[in-house]
């Protein structure tokens, strides 16, 4: 076999392998999701749910993402998308809930993005700021859908499953961590015991613009006195020179 004929082969079975790697991908990468995918628990957080357009023609003209009423948030609010219209939706729960806000009876139960729209090819973040977040759960799914203006519609409302696999229609997932400070609520507050350490720095710093000061003094002097040699020197130069120059002329 020739070598152009061989590196054409080679060449064309790249590409297929190149080509069937990125068809197998693009199914598990066209959902709907949110980012970023965690949070601290008791914290607040602000996400957004990425819908993907994946269809080749139909554009996506409403999308709806419902909310946990088993772990309900207190604070709900949404960041205006240009283009779109956003409703909140507020219900009453299954049941009160008890959070350290009080008893929740109603909360968000859904937010619908609607009167835009998501071209084939395209993509369209929607963010949302929210808390507190529950503390004992390590999850919060947010079934969504997504109407394309044919008239199809899509759930995305699949739970994740046991075995760590991806389901056809996977709902975007929260993953909630406990929160790095240890106390619960995630806001990277500083604890009581270093404000001492700032107070006890503050008297330093008088000393510090004094030696500053002084310094500053002495180098003012030094160049005074510098000055003044330097005129001294140059006017004892110039006589030398005035009393050459005459005894030349005698000479």
């Amino acid at each position: 076999m020739s070598f152009p004929a061989a590196f054409r082969r080679l060449a064309a079975v790249t590409a297929g392998a190149a080509a069937l790697t990125i068809g197998l991908a693009v199914p598990a990468l066209a959902h709907v999701s949110i980012n970023p995918g965690t949070a601290e628990q008791g914290g607040f957080t602000k996400v957004a749910f990425r819908v993907p357009n994946e269809r080749d023609k139909d554009s996506t003209s409403k999308v709806e993402v419902s909310f946990p009423l088993d772990h309900p948030l207190p604070f709900v609010s949404v960041k205006p998308v240009p283009g779109w219209k956003v409703k909140v939706t507020e219900g009453k729960l299954p049941k009160p809930v008890t959070t350290e806000y009080g008893e929740i009876t109603e909360a968000v139960t859904k937010v619908t993005w609607s009167g835009g729209k998501i071209e084939p090819g395209q993509f369209q973040e929607f963010e949302v700021s929210m808390g507190a977040l529950p503390e004992d759960t390590d999850r919060l799914l947010f079934p969504t859908t997504q109407t394309y203006d044919g008239g199809e519609v899509v759930k995305w409302a699949d739970e994740p499953k046991a075995d760590g696999s991806e389901p056809e229609h996977p709902a975007p997932v929260l993953r909630l961590t406990p929160a790095a400070g240890g106390d619960g609520h995630g806001t990277g507050t500083a604890s009581p015991s270093a404000a001492p350490a700032a107070t006890d720095a503050s008297p330093a710093a008088p000393s510090v613009t004094a030696v500053a000061a002084s310094g500053a003094d002495s180098s003012d002097g030094t160049a005074r006195a510098l000055g003044v040699a330097g005129l001294i020197l140059g006017l004892v130069g110039a006589v030398a020179g005035v009393l050459g120059l005459r005894r030349g002329r005698n000479a």
